[in-house]
């Protein structure tokens, strides 16, 4: 989560009054961006959003880390990859779609989208059963003649 509470929109400030925009939404906006690039499996969480998702609670903002460097938004997005991909272009793609998202939604100027690739996840591969064979599969000939 951010250090600053809420973020202010200096370009948005008008006579009725200034926006500001709690970081939570700010993560969010990463997240779903990074989750819509092809070629990202998941975004990394912790116990705590595992045990949510668990129980039906969708976690959008996991996966993201906020930061404020001289008042430039620095946004570090911790993916994991499907297998196959090209990892550079799928960074590179993540980076392009969460600057867009947040700079279309929020018009808030980036200063860095660092992508962090914590791992690579092989496709499963599920066995089928066949339930019409099930003693007799993968068994040799021993003790029959």
């Amino acid at each position: 989560m951010a250090e600053q509470t809420d973020v202010s929109l200096i370009k948005a400030s008008s006579e009725l009054g200034d926006i500001k925009i709690s970081p939570n939404v700010l993560e969010i906006i990463a997240s779903i961006a990074s989750v819509q690039v092809n070629g990202v499996k998941r975004m990394r969480g912790s116990l705590a959003t595992s045990v949510n998702e668990l129980f039906g609670r969708k976690e959008f903002g996991k996966g993201i880390k906020l930061n404020f460097k001289d008042d430039k938004l620095i946004v570090d997005v911790y993916v994991y990859l499907n297998y196959g991909v090209s990892v550079p272009k799928v960074a590179l793609e993540i980076q392009e779609q969460v600057k867009q998202q947040l700079l279309f939604m929020t018009e808030l100027d980036l200063g860095e989208v660092n992508v962090h690739v914590e791992g690579i996840v092989p496709e499963r591969i599920d066995k089928k059963t066949d339930s019409n064979n099930l003693l007799n599969s993968n068994s040799s000939d021993k003790g029959e003649k």
